[in-house]
C-alpha cells in the first residue's frame, strides 16, 4: 500500500513538473518567434509557429528528462542542475540547427524553424527554466525558511575575518538563508588588493587589526573567523585581538575537517581554550604508526578515560586486527565502545571490563587475545583525591603497572608503553610519586633482564585541554554557574597539550627506543593558570574581575606551583623526533626500589596516610610528602 501511495504521489510530481516545463519553454519558443520577427509574425511564418510548436518542445522536454531534471526537486537549484538544463536546452538547439542543414533547400518542409528563432529559443529557454527555478528557491531560502525564525527574530550583524573562499561561501550561505539569523556587514581581510572590494555584495572593509574602526562604521559586535588554513599562532593572535575588544567571536572548522567532510562552512562553533592554547601541527611518522599496529592486536588499559578513549580512536584507525579495550569503569567503557561501533569499528574491537590489579583476570585477557602492543593509561590521577588516600595511587599507580608488565613479559607482548607525568619529576604529590614509582618498576625489570624480548617504556607529558578532572571543564562550569572561578595561586603554570597531539606523539614514541626508556613530550611554554581563566571568561562573553570574579584560594595539598621538565639525577638526550625527547637516570638503583615496593605492598592497607607517604619518601628521596 505504501509503494502505491509513494508512485502515485511520485507520478504526480512528475506530471506537475512536465507541466511546468512544457508551459515555459512554450512560452521561450513563442517568444523567440515574436522576437525574431519583431512581434510582426508574417502570416506565411505564422502556421509554421504553430505547427513546430508541439515537436520541438515535446524534444526539449524529453532532454529534460533524459538529464534528469524530473527527479529534481523544483525549489532545489544549482550549479549541477543549471549545467544539465543548460545542456538539454544546447542539444534541443543543436538538433534545430541540424534540420534546417538538412531540409532548407525543400520548401515544403513546414517544420523548419528561422535560425534566428533557434538562437533566440535557447537564450529564452535557459532564462525561463533557469530563472523559474532560481525563483523558486529563493522563494524557498528567504520566505519560506524565514518564517521557522518567527516574526520577531532579528539577524545579528556580524564581520566575517578572511575573505577567502570559506569567508565567501559563508557569506553566501548567511545572505541565502536568513534564517540562520546572522547578517554579513563586512569582511575583514590582511591582503591589500582585496580592500575595497565586494564579495557578494558585502564590502572588504579593511586589515584585521582595524577591527575597532570598521566596527563603529558597520555596527557589528561579533565576528566569524574563516581563515582554515591560517597557521595555529596566527590563529590565536586573531582571536585574542577580538576577545579584547570585546566582541563575541566564532569559528568555522579546521580544514581537515572541511576536506573530510567532518564539516561544512557553515557549521560555525564558538572559539574553544584550544584554540588560543593549541600549537602547530605535530608531523608525525604515520606510515612508521600504521606499520606498527596494522593487522596486530593491540590492548589499551584505561580505555575509558581522556588519554585512552583517544588511543583508541587514533589506533583504530590504522586497522588493527584486533584492538582490546580494558576499562574498570563499565559507564565509561560503553561510551567509547558505542563511539567506535558508530564509526564502522564494532568488528575490530573488544571491550573488556577488568581491574588492572586483578591478576588472574589479566592473565586471562593476555592469554585469550595474546597482544602485541599494550598501552597502558589506566590510573588513579586527581592530585588532591589521591592525597587523602595515597594507599591506593600506589596500589593502582605502581603495583598496578608492575603486574601488569610483569604479565606482559610472561606473556611476550612486544612493546609495553606506560602512560606518565610531568608531575612524576622531584614529585610533591602522592600521585606523582606513585606515577614515579611506576617508571622506576619498568625500569627495574629492565635493568634486572627479566624484560626478554619486552620493550618497557614511559613517556610523561603534562596536562591534556578538556580531560576530566582538568581546570578547563572546571573552569567552564564555574563560569556558566556565574562565578567565582578559582584559581590556586597568582603565578601557577601548567603545560598543556591538546589530547590528539598527546596520543599522536604517544604513539610516535612506541617506534623508539629499545626498553628502559623514559621519554617526555615537548610540551612548549607554560601557561599562566591565572590568564587562561580570564581568556575562558573573556571567551563566554564575559569581562573577568567584573561580570567573572576570578578568585584564588591557594595551593592544595600536594600541588606544586610550576612543574619541572626534569629530575636533578637525569640527563635528556634527543631522539629522531624533534618534540620527542629521552631521560637518562643516573645514581638510581630502580630494581632495588621495585624489590623494596613489593616488600610494603602487603601492608598499605594498615598504614596511615602519613605512614604511606614517608614509606615513599624512603623510596624516592626527591619526593616531598605533605603530611597531616
Amino acid at each position: 500500500m505504501f509503494a502505491t501511495v509513494y508512485s502515485l504521489s511520485r507520478n504526480k510530481r512528475s506530471l506537475t513538473v512536465a507541466l511546468v516545463y512544457t508551459v515555459l519553454l512554450s512560452m521561450a519558443l513563442w517568444g523567440a518567434w515574436e522576437v525574431r520577427f519583431d512581434f510582426q509574425v508574417p502570416p506565411d511564418q505564422a502556421h509554421v509557429r504553430l505547427l513546430s510548436l508541439l515537436p520541438f518542445v515535446l524534444l526539449k522536454v524529453a532532454l529534460l528528462v533524459l538529464f534528469r531534471q524530473f527527479s529534481s526537486m523544483l525549489t532545489y537549484f544549482g550549479l549541477p542542475d543549471l549545467l544539465r538544463v543548460s545542456w538539454s536546452m544546447v542539444i534541443a538547439a543543436i538538433f534545430g540547427f541540424g534540420w534546417w542543414l538538412l531540409c532548407r533547400q525543400d520548401p515544403d518542409l513546414i517544420y523548419i524553424l528561422p535560425r534566428g528563432v533557434l538562437m533566440t529559443d535557447l537564450v529564452l529557454s535557459l532564462g525561463f527554466v533557469c530563472g523559474f527555478r532560481l525563483a523558486l528557491r529563493i522563494y524557498r531560502e528567504r520566505v519560506t525558511l524565514h518564517r521557522t525564525m518567527g516574526p520577531h527574530k532579528s539577524r545579528r550583524r556580524i564581520a566575517i575575518v578572511g575573505a577567502g573562499d570559506v569567508g565567501a561561501s559563508l557569506a553566501s550561505e548567511c545572505i541565502n538563508r536568513p534564517a540562520r539569523g546572522l547578517l554579513p556587514v563586512v569582511f575583514l581581510d590582511d591582503d591589500e588588493d582585496k580592500r575595497g572590494g565586494l564579495v557578494h555584495g558585502i564590502p572588504v572593509g579593511g586589515r584585521i587589526d582595524e577591527v575597532e574602526r570598521l566596527r563603529e562604521r558597520f555596527e557589528f559586535d561579533h565576528v566569524i573567523i574563516a581563515m582554515p588554513t591560517a597557521p595555529e599562532k596566527r590563529l590565536r593572535e586573531v582571536i585574542k585581538l577580538m576577545t579584547d575588544k570585546g566582541l563575541g567571536v566564532e569559528i568555522v572548522p579546521s580544514v581537515d575537517d572541511l576536506i573530510s567532510g567532518r564539516a561544512k562552512v557553515t557549521r560555525i562553533r564558538a572559539v574553544e581554550v584550544e584554540d588560543l592554547l593549541g600549537r602547530d601541527p605535530v608531523a608525525l611518522d604515520t606510515a612508521g604508526i600504521t606499520h606498527m599496529v596494522r593487522d596486530r592486536v593491540v590492548l589499551v588499559t584505561g580505555a575509558g578515560g581522556s588519554i585512552g578513549s583517544e588511543l583508541c580512536r587514533q589506533i583504530a584507525d590504522c586497522n588493527p586486527s584486533r584492538l582490546i579495550l580494558v576499562e574498570q569503569s563499565e559507564p565509561a567503557l560503553f561510551v567509547i565502545e558505542q563511539e567506535l561501533v558508530s564509526r564502522g569499528m564494532g568488528a575490530i574491537i573488544q571491550p573488556v571490563v577488568a581491574d588492572v590489579l586483578d591478576r588472574p583476570r589479566i592473565v586471562q585477557i593476555l592469554a585469550r587475545y595474546k597482544p602485541v602492543l599494550v598501552f597502558h593509561a589506566a590510573a588513579h590521577k586527581h592530585v588532591y583525591l589521591m592525597e587523602r588516600q595515597p594507599a591506593e595511587a600506589l596500589k593502582n599507580n605502581a603495583l598496578g603497572t608492575l603486574l601488569l608488565a610483569e604479565e606482559a613479559v610472561a606473556h611476550g607482548v612486544e612493546t609495553f608503553l606506560a602512560i606518565s607525568t610531568d608531575k612524576a619529576i622531584n614529585p610533591t604529590s602522592v600521585m606523582g610519586a606513585s606515577k614515579r614509582l611506576a617508571e622506576l618498576m619498568l625500569q627495574g625489570l629492565h635493568v634486572s633482564g627479566q624484560a626478554g624480548k619486552t620493550r618497557l617504556m614511559a613517556v610523561r607529558f603534562g596536562n591534556v585541554l578538556g580531560s576530566s578532572g582538568s581546570v578547563v571543564p572546571i573552569f567552564k562550569q564555574q563560569i556558566a554557574n556565574g562565578g567565582p572561578v578559582t584559581v590556586t595561586h597568582p603565578d601557577v603554570t601548567r603545560y598543556f597539550m591538546t589530547i590528539p597531539e598527546a596520543v599522536g606523539l604517544v604513539l610516535q614514541t612506541a617506534l623508539l627506543g629499545d626498553g628502559g626508556e623514559i621519554y617526555v613530550l615537548d610540551m612548549g611554554s607554560p601557561v599562566k593558570i591565572a590568564d587562561l581563566a580570564r581568556q575562558m571568561i573573556q571567551l563566554s562573553g564575559f569581562v573577568p574581575d567584573s561580570d567573572i570574579e576570578i578568585k584564588f584560594v591557594g595551593l592544595k595539598p600536594g600541588e606544586k606551583l610550576y612543574e619541572e621538565l626534569q629530575h636533578s639525577t637525569e640527563t635528556h638526550k634527543p631522539t629522531t623526533h624533534p618534540r620527542i625527547q629521552r631521560f637518562v637516570a643516573e645514581g638510581i638503583d630502580p630494581e632495588m626500589v621495585r624489590r623494596e615496593l613489593l616488600q610494603i605492598q602487603g601492608h598499605l592497607n594498615s598504614m596511615d596516610i602519613n605512614e604511606v607517604k614517608l614509606a615513599v619518601q624512603k623510596l624516592l628521596p626527591e619526593y616531598t610528602p605533605y603530611l597531616d
